[in-house]
C-alpha cells in the first residue's frame, strides 16, 4: 500500500527530519536515504520500520542538522599554490611583463583551499531523530489506512458480486441434469431414434452426467472461501497474503466448476466471477 509520512524533532542543538514513503511491493524491503556519517543508523532503523511494515518498498530521507556546529575549517594546499605561483612566475618571464597572481586566481584553482568536511556522530544524534521516526511512521500509517479503508469498501462491493454470482450458479445447476435428458431426446427424435424416457439406457446416461457435473463440493468451498475472505478484512492481523491465497482457492474453484457444469448459463456465469475476481486480485497485491 502507498502511504506518505513527515515528521521533525529538535534536542538541544540537533534538528532531524524523516520522510516515509512506499510503494506498492509484494515482499517488504527498506531504502535509506541520508548523510554518509548516518549510513550506520540503518541497522536501528530497519527494525523500527518494520514493526509496522509487512509489505511493500519503504523509502526513509533522513535529514539532519546541528545549529552550534564548529566553524568550519579551511585546508590550504601549499604545494598547489606555490606551483601557481611559479606559473605565473614562468608566464611573466615568457612575455616579459610581471604577472602576479592575486587571490581570486588561488580561488580559481580547485583545491588548493577546500572546506574541510563537517562529521557527525550518529549516536549523539540519534536521540533526536527516533521521535522524528516515530511520529513520521504514526503519520505513514494514518495515510494507509485512509487508503486501506477505500480499498476495503472496493473488496467487499466485489465480493458481494461473485455470492450473488455463485447464488446464480446454485440456482441453475440442480435444473441441469433435467435439461440434460431433455436435450438428448430432442437430438435421439432428430436422428429418427426415438427412446422411452423411461429407458433404463437413458436413465443410466443422464445419472452418470448428473454425476461428472455435480458442483455442490465446489459450491460449498466457494461459500467458505468468501466468508473467509470476509472475515479477514476485520481481522487484526495484516491480511495481504492470507488473501492472495484465498483468490487464489476461488479461482480454482471457479475452474472446476466451469470444466464440470457442461453449461453455458452457468459458464458465462464463471466468467463473470473471474472477472471480478481478478479485480479483486490486483487490488490484493496493494494490501499489507
Amino acid at each position: 500500500m502507498t502511504g506518505f509520512g513527515r515528521a521533525t524533532f529538535s534536542l538541544d542543538d540537533t534538528h532531524a527530519s524523516v520522510e516515509i514513503s512506499s510503494v506498492n511491493r509484494k515482499q517488504a524491503e527498506m531504502a535509506l536515504s541520508c548523510a554518509r556519517d548516518l549510513n550506520s543508523l540503518e541497522s536501528a532503523i530497519r527494525p523500527i520500520v518494520f514493526q509496522h511494515v509487512s509489505r511493500g518498498r519503504i523509502q526513509v530521507n533522513l535529514t539532519v542538522t546541528r545549529a552550534a556546529q564548529e566553524a568550519t575549517l579551511l585546508d590550504v594546499d601549499i604545494a598547489m599554490a606555490q606551483a601557481l605561483e611559479s606559473a605565473f612566475a614562468r608566464l611573466s618571464a615568457t612575455l616579459q611583463r610581471d604577472l602576479t597572481p592575486n587571490a581570486s586566481d588561488f580561488l580559481r584553482v580547485p583545491g588548493i583551499i577546500r572546506a574541510q568536511e563537517q562529521t557527525m556522530d550518529a549516536e549523539q544524534v540519534w536521540p533526536a531523530i527516533e521521535p522524528a521516526l516515530h511520529e513520521a511512521l504514526r503519520i505513514f500509517q494514518e495515510s494507509r489506512a485512509s487508503e486501506g479503508a477505500a480499498l476495503e469498501k472496493d473488496l467487499r462491493s466485489r465480493l458481494d458480486a461473485i455470492a450473488n454470482i455463485v447464488a446464480q450458479i446454485r440456482e441453475i445447476a440442480p435444473t441441469r441434469a433435467a435439461r440434460q435428458a431433455e436435450l438428448l431426446g430432442k437430438r435421439l427424435t432428430e436422428l429418427n431414434c426415438p427412446i422411452d424416457p423411461s429407458d433404463e439406457r437413458l436413465l443410466k446416461e443422464i445419472a452418470l452426467f448428473a454425476d461428472r457435473c455435480d458442483i455442490s463440493e465446489e459450491i460449498t468451498r466457494l461459500d467458505a472461501h468468501l466468508e473467509k475472505f470476509q472475515s479477514y478484512l476485520i481481522g487484526a492481523e495484516p491480511p495481504g497474503r492470507a488473501l492472495d491465497f484465498l483468490c487464489q482457492e476461488i479461482h480454482r474453484e471457479l475452474n472446476t466448476i466451469g470444466s464440470k457444469a457442461s453449461d453455458a448459463t452457468i459458464a458465462q456465469s464463471v466468467v463473470s466471477g473471474k472477472t471480478e475476481l481478478e479485480k479483486i486480485r490486483e487490488q490484493v497485491q496493494n494490501i499489507e
